[in-house]
């Protein structure tokens, strides 16, 4: 009798904590045939590794898929709202149904399928590792985009999160439209709070 696999869907996001820019996410469902080695948290990695791991992912995963939440929907419903948000948006994409998500973090957005938060998964988990690389690898092309717009804020540097630089230049020429008018520092950077 032949073996069937579950199909799981590892889901993490990227972004819960910068000054500027999305909240992305990926689902990803490896292949257990066509495994992947050098899988790590995508934070534990080089910007190197995660580039070519991004490429390995996407030429070896079952399916894999990206979801965001945008700065107006950050500022709407909450940063944690928003990373729930791009979580589902990208398990909703995946071509390929999952029968159950492991998704990093002590929360579930809500999934047709079943679903469970691991705490640290993003270290222990194949496939949440992987999403984490996926998720990493979007956003901060993403950013280094938005820094050719937006040059002096440094976005190449640091990626959104608030770092001195980051804080400084917000507030020499203050927020542009990528900015999280929720978050503390923007609204500061506004006259505000």
């Amino acid at each position: 009798m032949p073996m069937t696999t579950v199909l799981i869907a590892g889901v993490d996001e990227v972004g819960r904590g910068p000054l500027a820019g999305p909240v992305i996410s990926a689902a990803v469902i490896l292949d257990p045939r066509r495994p992947i080695k050098g899988l790590n948290d995508s934070k534990k990695l080089t910007e190197k590794r995660r580039r070519e791991l991004d490429g390995v992912i996407r030429e070896r995963a079952l399916c894999f898929a990206i979801g965001r939440a945008e700065v107006d929907e950050i500022d709407a419903i909450n940063i944690l709202q928003a990373s729930l948000l791009s979580m589902q948006r990208a398990v909703m994409a995946l071509r390929v149904r999952p029968e159950k998500a492991l998704v990093d973090g002590n929360r579930c957005p809500e999934l047709p399928c079943a679903a469970e938060a691991i705490v640290g998964g993003d270290g222990c988990e194949p496939a949440i590792m992987a999403a984490s690389i996926l998720a990493k690898v979007a956003r901060d092309a993403e950013m280094l985009s938005l820094h050719d717009r937006y040059p002096h804020y440094g976005f190449d540097r640091h990626k959104g999160y608030p770092t001195r630089l980051h804080r400084e230049m917000l507030l020499r020429h203050g927020p542009c439209e990528h900015h999280r008018r929720s978050f503390r520092p923007v609204a500061e950077a506004l006259g505000g709070v």
